[in-house]
């Protein structure tokens, strides 16, 4: 058997590594996990009785292909209309769809050289040719990203705030850009840490909509919500892009336990102002932290930190690893940074310990 010959040579997504994997793989007790962006506080618990009520009551009943009332609760909460959404297994699944939707082999597709990797993945299956721009200071180059559009482009990615980095573009540098861009090139902004962000530059994507047709915007229930497991997530756009993308969905690719959380989720707004009031407290311990140590990194506006170990990165997430914490490295343009999740206060101050014991143990065998 022959598989497409564009795919043989792509990775294997790696997630974070399982706690359960490392207390097992390495004898340890405790263990915990900052490298997948998780929230640490959970989920409301309006979520948790929704989707308790979901497996008692409907558990053997397919669910609503269209999401309906989801659709309906989210559409009075950005203030759009109902056909201007669609939901997915996680945004992932709707990056799936659009690459699935717009590109053939041969089209060009424009990101950043160090984003989340799910667009590149998704864009190579289809034999899309990728355009990466290269970072300045961790942020978008916007002004590059531009001048690489040609007349085969048909999908520019802007992650905001950028997975790994955690940097932001502001409303004014991606509405400058959003007037250039032709418009037979979709511009996907991806959202999916929105809710954290307290800066007031930040630019509201859902707001940008009215007066730009090719823009979607991508969000999620994974992050600040804690919906992880349950994988739902979002695009917003025009409803003839919106309907372009319905055509290649699955017909139920979202469940009822995850419809139904996420409804839930959406009405406990006390929940998510709480989790984004803890995750800055945890940005200024871990910015003051880094200080001290006078370890640099990028400014940060999700529920992540990326910052500078001046050391290997895997050699750095090795020993982090063997003493309890899981992160992130093994970043191609940043082979000495580390991507650190925020955690609870205890989980953060465990991190910062083990890290001060890790660069200390390297200068000695230095």
């Amino acid at each position: 058997m022959q598989p497409k010959s564009n795919i043989v040579h792509l990775p294997v997504y790696q997630p974070g590594k399982p706690v359960e994997d490392v207390k097992r793989e390495l004898g340890l007790n405790e263990v915990i996990k900052l490298a997948s962006n998780e929230n640490p506080f959970g989920c409301s618990e309006r979520a948790k009785e929704a989707v308790i009520h979901e497996i008692s009551n409907n558990a053997s009943i397919y669910p609503d292909g269209a999401s309906v009332e989801l659709t309906k609760v989210l559409a009075e909460r950005l203030g759009v209309s109902t056909d201007s959404i669609i939901f997915g297994c996680g945004s992932d699944e709707v990056i799936l769809m659009l690459t699935r939707a717009f590109l053939v082999p041969g089209d060009e597709t424009i990101m950043a050289d160090q984003t989340f990797s799910v667009y590149k993945h998704n864009a190579e299956v289809e034999n899309a040719r990728v355009v990466e721009v290269p970072l300045v200071n961790g942020k978008h180059d916007l002004p590059a990203m531009l001048a690489r559009i040609t007349d085969r482009t048909k999908i520019v990615w802007v992650c905001n705030p950028n997975n790994p980095t955690g940097t932001i573009v502001s409303k004014e540098e991606i509405d400058a850009f959003m007037k250039q861009v032709p418009s037979h090139v979709l511009v996907v902004l991806d959202e999916a840490y929105v809710e954290y962000v307290t800066d007031p530059s930040f630019p509201d994507g859902i707001e940008l909509l009215p007066s730009y047709k090719n823009l979607v915007v991508l969000r999620t229930f994974s992050k600040i919500y804690g919906l992880a497991s349950l994988r739902i997530g979002y695009g917003v756009g025009h409803p003839d892009v919106i309907h372009f993308i319905n055509q290649v969905r699955e017909p139920f690719n979202t469940s009822r336990v995850a419809q139904a959380a996420a409804i839930a989720a959406l009405k406990d707004e006390a929940f998510v102002a709480e989790c984004r009031d803890r995750n800055s407290e945890g940005l200024d311990y871990m910015r003051a932290q880094f200080d001290r140590m006078g370890l640099p990194y990028f400014a940060a506006h999700g529920n992540f930190i990326m910052f500078d170990a001046k050391l290997p990165s895997p050699q750095v997430f090795d020993t982090l690893l063997r003493k309890g914490i899981i992160s992130r490295a093994g970043w191609q343009f940043y082979p000495t940074y580390i991507r650190i999740t925020v955690g609870s206060r205890e989980q953060n101050e465990k991190f910062i310990a083990a890290l001060e014991q890790v660069l200390q143990e390297a200068a000695v065998l230095g």
